[in-house]
C-alpha cells in the first residue's frame, strides 16, 4: 500500500471514528440587516434556537450582516443565501412581481414565519426645524440604502404623498448604522428607519445629540397605504422610550418575516420552526421587540400559500396551523 493510499485509508477510518456526523452537517446562513437593527440579532436568536439542537439535526446555523429586505430575497434567488429576513410589503412585491421586482416575480419564494413588527420610523433632529411631515421639503434626508426594503417602503409613500415629494427632498442613501453619526453631525436632518422596538439605533442617535420621532398618523399618504395595502397596520412606539422624546410617536409598519427558497430542505426549515416554537419562551426574551409575540402572530403578515412545507409541518405539529 502506498503512503497515498495509507492516507486516504487512515482519513476514512478517523471520520468513521468521529461518527458519520463528520460528514452530514448541513451549514445554513441567514441573511439580516445592518447591525444596529433588530434584523442581526433576529437571525442570531433563530440561529442560537438552532445550534442548541445541532447535535440531533446535524444542522449548524450562522447569520451574515446584509444591505435588507430586497438584497436578502436576490441573493436567495441567486443562491448565494439559505434564509433571510424581510419585510412583509417586500415579500408580497416579490412574490408578485411588484415594486422593486415589477415583472420578475420570484416563484420560488417560500416562507418559514414571520416574526417582530416593524414601524416606519423618521428620526429628525431637534434643532432642524422638522415637526411634520410636511417640513421635509428642502430637508436632507435619509431614505435607506439601494436595494433595502426600507428604501422602496419609503419611495412608496413619497410616490403617493402630495405635499412631500421624492424630489423636494435631498435624498440621502446611507446605511441605517451610519445614520446616528450623520444626525449628530449635522450631515443629514433626519431618516426613516423601518425597524422593531426598541433598537439600539435611535438609542444611539439620542445618546449623542437632541432627536424627535414624527408622527406619520395624520399624512394623507400614509392614511391610504394602510387602508390599501393588507401588510400595513398602525403602531406606536410608547413616550420615554428614547432619551428625549416625551410623547408617543403614532406611524404604519410591516412584519419581519423569515424567508427562503423551495430548494430548502424541508428538515432545515421544520428543524428552525421546531426549534422556536419549542423553546418560544427563551426565543422572546431574547429581545424586546419580541415581548408581546404570540405562537400565532408568527403566521401573520403573508399569504400562507407560500409556507415552505417544512414550515407548515412544524406549525402543525405544534397545533398552530390547523
Amino acid at each position: 500500500m502506498s503512503s497515498f493510499d495509507r492516507l486516504i485509508k487512515s482519513t476514512v477510518v478517523a471520520g468513521m471514528l468521529a461518527g458519520t456526523s463528520a460528514f452530514a452537517t448541513e451549514f445554513i446562513t441567514i441573511g439580516t440587516g445592518g447591525v444596529t437593527g433588530v434584523y442581526y440579532p433576529t437571525g442570531g436568536a433563530i440561529c442560537r434556537m438552532m445550534n442548541k439542537v445541532k447535535k440531533d439535526t446535524g444542522i449548524k446555523c450562522t447569520v451574515e450582516s446584509t444591505g435588507g429586505s430586497v438584497y436578502n430575497i436576490k441573493t436567495i434567488k441567486a443562491g448565494e443565501l439559505d434564509f433571510g429576513i424581510a419585510q412583509s410589503d417586500v415579500v408580497y412585491q416579490a412574490a408578485n412581481g411588484t415594486g422593486k421586482f415589477k415583472d420578475a416575480p420570484y416563484k420560488d419564494l417560500r416562507v418559514v414565519m414571520s416574526i417582530h413588527p416593524e414601524l416606519l420610523t423618521l428620526a429628525v433632529r431637534k434643532d432642524s426645524g422638522i415637526k411634520a411631515f410636511a417640513d421635509l421639503k428642502g430637508k436632507v434626508i435619509n431614505i435607506g440604502n439601494p436595494g433595502s426594503g426600507n428604501e422602496a417602503t419609503v419611495k412608496m409613500l413619497l410616490e403617493n404623498s402630495k405635499t412631500v415629494k421624492l424630489a423636494d427632498i435631498k435624498a440621502e442613501q446611507l446605511k441605517a448604522a451610519e445614520c446616528p453619526n450623520a444626525l449628530k453631525d449635522k450631515k443629514i436632518d433626519g431618516y426613516f428607519y423601518m425597524v422593531g422596538h426598541p433598537t439600539a439605533n435611535f438609542k444611539d442617535a439620542a445618546n449623542s445629540t437632541d432627536i424627535d420621532l414624527i408622527s406619520l398618523k395624520d399624512v394623507p399618504a400614509a392614511q391610504k397605504l394602510v387602508e390599501e395595502k393588507s401588510y400595513y397596520a398602525w403602531g406606536t412606539i410608547p413616550a420615554g422610550m428614547y432619551k428625549g422624546v416625551d410623547h408617543d410617536t403614532v406611524t404604519y409598519g410591516v412584519k419581519a418575516v423569515l424567508v427562503t427558497s423551495s430548494k430548502a430542505s424541508e428538515k432545515a426549515v421544520y428543524s428552525m420552526v421546531k426549534s422556536i416554537l419549542d423553546n418560544f419562551d427563551k426565543f422572546k426574551k431574547l429581545h424586546p421587540a419580541y415581548k408581546n409575540l404570540t405562537k400565532e402572530d408568527l403566521l401573520k403578515g403573508f399569504d400562507h400559500k407560500l409556507l415552505h412545507p417544512g414550515a407548515v409541518k412544524a406549525f402543525k405539529e405544534a397545533g398552530v396551523l390547523k
